[in-house]
């Protein structure tokens, strides 16, 4: 039997059992955290973008920037204030994009972002992170060339979150799973998630930050597959390649771990460049990526 006990506005739970979880309203406060040491500090800077849609023709219409800085554990001791912008697309929102992030086209008529300012915060970084970099990065460079190849890292990708006993990426279930909630799909509030994930102590000991960071600053190899037959799509996806209908040539492009390298080698050799495969080329492109170039656009990609 479970005791439920309603009072000062909050839900508690009287139970051994824990079979009821209690979720806190996220709140990122500026300012010292606190924990961590301060030698050798770097500055990281969370990104995060609502566009006016998911194509590749679509824009921002709101720019979040935070700072924090963090020790050599990856121990954030540090937060900065956050910064947010607003952006008139020039034309009327989809009412899916109104639907979720709440911004109507009133609020954006007339709103431009501060280039100096979000060009001199983003380069005042060390690293620059977003929960899905491959879709914000893009956007921001587009839209603030001058901040163009700065080290990139993904809160989303570059931290093994099954292996840590998480269910899921997505942004708002993994901080549900920290014992948070917020209010999604605004990008200062999604920036603020960032960082409280950024900032959670993993099982296997060390800050989910420490595990970005490795991951990131460790250079991939990018296969791209130029030249594989067209009926071989499908086992390529299957594999985890992306299609690249930007880059010259068009190609089925992945990326992997150093580790993985020669592994890949002999996958494509046996299954995309074999004479039973009918290749148009004699092997793929292999190239190093550092964070420097990973998650850019296709024209900084090639």
């Amino acid at each position: 039997m479970r005791d439920v006990i309603l009072g000062s506005g909050e839900l508690r739970a009287v139970n051994s059992d824990d079979d009821l979880r209690l979720l806190h309203r996220l709140d990122i406060r500026e300012g010292e955290t606190g924990v961590g040491g301060r030698v050798d500090t770097q500055i990281g800077v969370v990104v995060d973008v609502e566009t006016s849609g998911l194509g590749n023709e679509d824009v921002i219409i709101e720019l979040a920037l935070r700072r924090f800085r963090c020790d050599p554990d990856g121990v954030i001791v540090k937060i900065d204030k956050p910064y947010a912008w607003l952006e008139d697309p020039g034309r009327e929102l989809p009412a899916d994009i109104v639907r979720l992030t709440g911004l109507t086209d009133a609020d954006l008529t007339g709103q431009v972002i501060d280039d100096e300012a979000a060009v001199r915060l983003l380069r005042s970084a060390d690293f620059i992170c977003a929960h899905n970099a491959k879709f914000d990065r893009p956007h921001v460079e587009r839209r603030l060339p001058d901040a163009s190849g700065l080290a990139w890292t993904c809160s989303c990708s570059d931290i093994d979150w099954r292996a840590r006993g998480f269910d899921g990426r997505s942004l708002g279930w993994l901080l549900a799973q920290c014992g948070w909630f917020h209010g999604a799909h605004r990008a200062g509030d999604d920036v603020d998630a960032v960082i409280a994930l950024l900032q959670h102590s993993l099982s296997a000991g060390g800050t989910a930050l420490a595990e970005m960071l490795e991951t990131a600053r460790t250079p991939t190899f990018r296969f791209r597959a130029i030249g594989a037959a067209f009926e071989l799509k499908d086992e390529l996806r299957l594999r985890g390649y992306r299609w690249d209908a930007d880059s010259d040539p068009k190609c089925w492009w992945r990326d992997v771990p150093e580790a993985r390298r020669t592994e890949e080698e002999w996958w494509l050799a046996g299954h995309v460049y074999s004479a039973d495969a009918r290749p148009k080329a004699l092997g793929p492109i292999v190239q190093q990526v550092t964070w420097r170039e990973r998650y850019a656009a296709a024209a900084r990609r090639s």
